[in-house]
């Protein structure tokens, strides 16, 4: 007799250490369709960080202070969490509003200042648990209405109409644009990636029990909102602006996006109900983003496979190799069921549809009638989140991650470059910057005589696990550098391109962002259980089973975000500091927070790595949080916890606002565990009864100690 469904995911957690670090099965189900367990996508035989480094091991350190630039927003390595200091010179190309202002805040915290707070301790409470001195309180939850005419949130009665105007469901990447000069108000955007409709629904048996108004329910609960919101000024709280907000916005499944790029009008994204391979409705399951010079948002499609299934085989050999892939079903019926609502979603009736997810996508937040671009230029996969930093010539460089065992980090550079200027016309240009250009993926190699190590994550004598790489180019100049394959299939099918190409796999690369003090790339890779024997080994990833997690850092050559070679480093081996193979940048160990599955990260305007995590109650069996480590000065890799989020709930964000003196963070799927129903909950975050998503922003009581953020 088969297993009921999830049976299998249930019997198999405990010996994969919880998967993905731990999470629970219902994250597994929901987030990524069970993704670990189904085997790993990438067949192919490209070397592993361990086949190359056991060759070869450099012994060298990273470029330090000395050979850094100074940050200068809107010009050499200025973007990352500063980027929004640069808003942009009008509020659309077409919008007749007033302009949003271009604050400068010369008070931010000197480069490399120390961290002052005492840590939080490690918990598992059904609260956030923020520092002494510090205080925190939500600005927005699911439910909450934002546009007009939506009505209070109400879980015993949810409609598709009442979703659609109120604030959507598992918050994840977040940013807050000035509004003003004074940065007393801003332009609040919250990715909402995915939904647990075992929280949302009482009695939920599963899709194929739902009904059709549960399904658009939980369709309208997916994309991301705009909201208006206002720094209280008696407390340092955020909180939305009351009366007329005519920025806010909510983008959701029904939301037509443009495509852009060399793959805009190809056969590869035509459909019956769009012959012009042009338009999109809706974006699926975004994870992280970033933010751009030019005042725009950037939010990347992440886990988009888990929302297709066939009705009917596919017989096409290279179709089907293409959706295994990705991971994208073919077996009829879904974890979502979407298919009962919408013929897009079943294969055999739109073999294309999966074709038009997985991209970066650029939102205007200062025009909510502005029509949100999917960009093809910057390659389709697992997105994780893009930042922009801009190169010493002037064009925009984009690091992406492809959140999957074994997979690829990329680098997208603009053909044209950043116009700094404040005119329309430099804002148009700008606002075309992404639509253009070329895309490579990451080769790390090694040049010193070879070295062996022992799985065990023992570190080399001298403290370092460092090498040098390249970017490999998939598409330059317009034209493809992949034999077999045109521009439009490396940019549809980028993952195969970084196959063909030779890159080189990696620990599941989420966040990828740029110092904007330092220059120094950070890419939070959260773990990788699948690592074995039979995969090895390596120096940037050197333990078997890696449930925990760790951090790599590489510097451009030159410090120029547009280099096509650089030098890596470990920066971070994650988890309980007694365990002899974590690391913390040669910080004391017995000093350090505990700190596992890093997820996204963020720097402050003093250049500190701020960093969010992800699975850390399965892997370390206390709660998810944000951390802050010091990258530069005696206090370098002194990690420590900052906050704790409630029971169940992962960490996400965080955003650190560009005056240093607001950290925000996304509090997801509260309450997600194994048992967890509404009748049962296992959270009742925030407000004492059923869990709710939310925004949550944390400020320093008393200015006594300094104003900002971490001091």
């Amino acid at each position: 007799m088969p297993e009921p469904e999830g049976a299998q995911r249930r019997r198999l957690l405990p010996v994969l250490g919880g998967v993905h670090g731990g999470r629970s099965a219902m994250t597994c189900k929901y987030r990524c369709a069970d993704a670990c367990f189904h085997p790993v996508p990438n067949e192919s035989d490209n070397e592993y960080f361990g086949d190359m480094v056991n060759k070869a091991m450099s012994r060298r350190g990273l470029l330090r202070s000395g050979a850094v630039a100074a940050l200068v927003v809107g010009s050499g390595v200025g973007s990352g969490a500063l980027a929004a200091a640069a808003a942009p010179a009008s509020a659309s190309t077409t919008s007749s509003g007033p302009k949003p202002p271009n604050p400068s805040f010369p008070d931010l915290p000197e480069r490399g200042r120390p961290v002052g707070f005492r840590s939080v301790g490690d918990n598992t409470l059904d609260t956030i648990v923020v520092p002494n001195g510090y205080d925190w309180s939500v600005t927005v939850a699911w439910g909450d209405p934002i546009l007009p005419g939506a009505p209070e949130f109400d879980f015993d009665h949810q409609t598709e109409a009442a979703q659609l105007g109120q604030f959507g469901y598992n918050c994840d990447f977040v940013a807050i644009l000035p509004l003003d000069r004074g940065f007393t108000k801003g332009l609040l955007w919250v990715n909402h990636e995915y939904t647990n409709e075992e929280l949302m629904f009482r009695g939920w048996t599963g899709a194929a029990a739902a009904t059709v108004d549960q399904l658009l329910v939980s369709q309208a609960a997916h994309g991301g909102s705009v909201v208006e919101i206002e720094r209280v000024a008696e407390t340092g709280e955020w909180l939305p602006v009351g009366g007329r907000r005519r920025y806010n916005r909510r983008i959701h499944t029904k939301t037509q996006f443009a495509v852009t790029g060399p793959v805009a009008g190809s056969d590869l994204l035509k459909t019956s109900a769009d012959r012009t391979g042009t338009k999109v409705l809706g974006m699926l399951n975004n994870c992280a983003g970033g933010t751009t010079p030019w005042g725009t948002i950037l939010t990347a499609e992440e886990n988009f496979n888990q929302y297709f299934g066939a009705s009917a085989a596919i017989t096409d050999e290279t179709t089907a190799a293409r959706y295994a892939r990705y991971g994208i079903r073919t077996a009829a019926g879904t974890e979502r069921g979407w298919e009962k609502t919408d013929k897009r979603f079943d294969l055999a009736q739109e073999p294309n549809e999966p074709n038009r997810f997985g991209w970066i996508v650029e939102i205007d937040p200062f025009d909510a009638k502005s029509t949100p671009r999917k960009h093809t230029a910057l390659g389709r996969f697992k997105h994780e989140g893009a930042t922009i930093s801009i190169a010493e010539d002037g064009r925009a460089v984009a690091y992406l991650g492809d959140d999957e065992r074994f997979d690829y980090v990329y680098k997208f550079i603009s053909k044209n470059t950043f116009r700094p200027g404040t005119s329309k016309r430099d804002r148009d240009a700008n606002l075309r910057l992404l639509e253009e250009g070329d895309l490579y993926v990451a080769k790390f190699t090694g040049d010193s005589p070879a070295a062996e190590i022992d799985g065990t994550g023992t570190l080399p004598s001298d403290g370092e696990f460092d090498g040098t790489g390249r970017w490999l180019p998939l598409v330059v100049g317009g034209t493809s550098k992949v034999d077999g394959m045109s521009v439009e299939e490396v940019l549809t099918f980028t993952r195969l391109a970084g196959d063909k190409a030779g890159a080189t796999k990696m620990d599941r690369p989420e966040d990828v962002e740029r110092n904007p003090v330092t220059g120094t790339v950070v890419i939070a890779l959260t773990n990788n259980t699948a690592r074995n024997a039979s995969t090895g080994v390596e120096e940037p990833n050197p333990r078997l089973n890696n449930k925990w997690g760790h951090i790599v850092g590489i510097d451009e050559d030159g410090n120029d975000a547009a280099a096509l070679t650089f030098s890596w480093r470990i920066l971070v081996l994650a988890g309980n500091p007694s365990d002899p193979s974590t690391y913390y940048d040669g910080y004391d160990k017995s000093q350090v927070s505990h700190m596992s599955c890093p997820d996204n990260v963020a720097f402050d305007p003093a250049g500190r790595l701020w960093i969010s995590t992800d699975g850390m109650p399965g892997a370390s069996s206390i709660a998810d949080g944000l951390f802050v480590m010091p990258v530069e000065g005696d206090d370098k890799g002194h990690v420590r916890r900052f906050a704790s989020v409630p029971k169940g709930a992962e960490c996400c964000g965080p955003f650190i606002t560009p005056d240093g003196r607001t950290a925000t963070i996304a509090v997801q799927h509260p309450g997600e565990g194994s048992g967890a129903s509404p009748d049962t909950p296992i959270s009742t975050f925030p407000y004492g009864d059923q869990p709710r998503p939310s925004v949550v922003t944390v400020w320093r009581k008393s200015p006594a100690g300094g104003p900002f953020i971490g001091d």
